[in-house]
């Protein structure tokens, strides 16, 4: 080999990573926050502002859109933000915010179908840009990425190669206290060439490290507190990352730079911080039976029927495990993800999909019995009784439907919004909230309609409709994000009382013999009122240590113990009369479904982190 050339190969080998991948310098615009609303036209003015002006500068090659494109994930809003960002000169690529992921009438399959998907990939002279979900998705919670696309993350930068450049693309930053998996992002990407996280969602200038891994977040498109709107530019040179924020009209200004060839963290390390698991050996009387890692997030609670456990997920598969050892025994894809909490009966599982379909399944093998269409996604948990399942959609129908045929009993088609909860059915009633700020009650045998209660709530964000309803003493019991536990008399609709005392949200339980209801304050403690008189009365406040607290997941009493979830992985048992903690077990950190119990001493459990489980109490 000639010496000449033997030098410069190994120059080249000595040189930084960062230098290797050097390719033609290029530059690129971020909007992200948007917040676009039909009750409000200035969103829409201040993107149209940063659009034109983009449109205006010369070599942008493409746009990010970091989430946060509405306010409340609706598809009519988000057809908008389309048309608009459509006039971009240049391509654009798009995530969702917590804005399309906590509230979506389609489960957030709308956003796919209007932006091409809920991910994106593209290279670009040379670097490899990967945009992804960061959550919550639907359920209140921390942001959470899913184990399946933190699965794709590592495949598609495995293609790529592990030696260039990548920046990650998210709407989250990769913070505690924000994502309750950052450790689990981190440590899965630091192997590779990660040059940076861009992202939103803070609506500021922000300059991160995530578990040292570079991380920007960029203020809002919308209007700031000096009436300009603006957004993000940053230039890639031959050496360096250099980051910009653009104000309408204004010069762009520099506020932080990253070089290309020094590494920022160690990419054999890992992440600085882990959750903290010690509270299970101060319980050490509960055991993990078993436990599946399915591979996909979930975010309904699983349904029991015998020996068998239901359980739907994020890819659109119903799947049937084994109650004593967790085995599976059959798997059935839907076309979409799988949002409410199937139920069973009779042989029968009934659950609805986020592809617009109502299936019956045969319990026993998975085989499709029947299935009802729907004109959008089906969201809500279902509810049988007598052989019939209710279930509502988001095409603002309520139907009931015969488990064992498939066909109508009745429909009603007033629902304002669309619907999560699952129905409660009760004597002669069916009572179920949606997110227009309305609880409905309508006659179980022919779905017309009793009464409707608003509780002179203003905003959808408001409404009773992530709650499962209860009732006991002619009164049923709801809670709402306002932070109120209110009882509203069941023959009537009228609030009987409502309380703001304990700051509690969409959380409500029942005991077993009905006379007290549970809830979940918003910081570490449950409280348990008196189902009983015309006033709120409180019985007893146990303090939990979970800490501050918004996931909800219900309280459900079993033999005497009443059993809840947090949003960070802790399952708690409690004495239902004195509110005595009878035993804490943290099974990971992200949210914990609605839990199952099956006796006093055994519960079933899903998590968004993909886990069925069932947990045991040997006292």
């Amino acid at each position: 080999m000639n010496k000449r050339y033997f030098i410069i190969i190994l120059l080249m080998c000595l040189l930084p990573l960062g230098v290797q991948a050097q390719q033609k310098a290029f530059r690129f615009a971020q909007l992200t926050d948007l917040h676009l609303s039909p009750n409000n036209p200035n969103p829409t003015e201040d993107l149209l502002r940063c659009i034109a002006q983009i449109n205006a500068t010369d070599n942008i090659d493409f746009v990010l859109v970091t989430g946060d494109l509405t306010e409340e994930g609706d598809r009519a809003t988000m057809e908008k933000v389309k048309s608009c960002l459509d006039l971009l000169k240049v391509p654009y690529y798009t995530i969702l915010g917590n804005h399309e992921t906590k509230w979506s009438d389609s489960g957030c399959t709308a956003f796919g179908e209007i932006f091409g998907g809920e991910r994106f990939e593209f290279e670009h002279k040379g670097f490899l840009f990967l945009g992804f979900n960061s959550g919550p998705l639907m359920r209140m919670a921390y942001g959470h990425v899913v184990p399946q696309d933190i699965s794709w993350l590592k495949e598609r930068m495995d293609k790529f190669g592990k030696e260039k450049p990548v920046i990650l693309v998210t709407h989250y930053p990769m913070i505690d206290k924000e994502m309750d998996n950052r450790y689990e992002v981190t440590d899965a990407v630091r192997p590779y060439n990660i040059r940076m996280f861009i992202g939103g969602h803070y609506h500021s200038d922000r300059n991160y490290r995530y578990d040292g891994i570079p991380g920007i977040l960029m203020r809002s498109s919308l209007r700031d507190k000096e009436n300009k709107q603006g957004y993000g530019i940053y230039e890639v040179t031959s050496d360096s990352i250099l980051v910009y924020t653009q104000r309408v009209g204004e010069p762009k200004k520099q506020w932080a730079s990253f070089s290309l060839t020094e590494q920022y963290y160690d990419r054999n390390g890992k992440a600085e911080n882990y959750p903290d698991f010690s509270v299970n050996t101060k319980f050490k009387q509960v055991k993990e039976k078993w436990v599946v890692q399915t591979g996909a997030g979930i975010y309904c609670s699983p349904a029991v029927d015998k020996d068998r456990v239901y359980v739907g997920d994020d890819m659109g598969r119903l799947t049937a495990y084994l109650l004593k050892n967790g085995k599976e025994l059959w798997s059935f894809a839907s076309d979409k993800r799988i949002v409410g909490t199937p139920a069973v009966s009779e042989g029968i599982v009934v659950f609805g999909s986020a592809d617009r379909t109502i299936y019956g399944l045969n319990a026993v093998d998975g085989s499709l019995l029947w299935k009802v269409e729907a004109k959008e996604p089906v969201l809500g948990a279902v509810s049988i009784e007598n052989g019939v399942a209710y279930v509502g959609a988001s095409d603002h129908i309520f139907r009931a439907i015969d488990i064992h045929t498939g066909k109508l009993v009745w429909t009603y088609d007033k629902v304002k919004g669309y619907v999560e909860t699952k129905p409660l059915i009760t004597e002669d009633k069916v009572i179920f909230g949606a997110w227009d700020n309305t609880l409905y009650a309508l006659n179980k045998a022919d779905g017309k309609e009793l009464w409707k209660w608003t509780g002179s709530l203003t905003r959808m964000h408001f409404s009773p409709a992530a709650v499962w309803p209860v009732a006991a003493q002619g009164k049923v019991f709801i809670t709402d994000p306002q932070r109120a536990m209110t009882a509203v008399d069941i023959e009537t609709g009228e609030t009987v009382w409502r309380t703001f005392q304990s700051q509690v949200r969409e959380t409500i339980g029942l005991s077993e013999d009905n006379e007290r209801v549970y809830s979940k304050t918003m910081n570490d403690s449950i409280v348990c009122y008196s189902a009983k008189g015309n006033v709120p009365q409180q019985i007893w406040a146990s303090n939990v240590g979970f800490g501050y607290e918004h996931a909800p997941a219900m309280q459900v009493e079993k033999e005497g113990r009443m059993f809840g979830s947090t949003k960070e992985g802790l399952i708690f048992a409690l004495d239902g009369k004195t509110g005595t903690v009878l035993w804490k077990h943290k099974v990971g950190n992200s949210l914990m479904s609605t839990v199952v119990p099956i006796n006093g001493k055994k519960v079933l459990f899903t998590s968004t982190s993909g886990e069925v489980g069932l947990l045991e109490a040997k006292k």
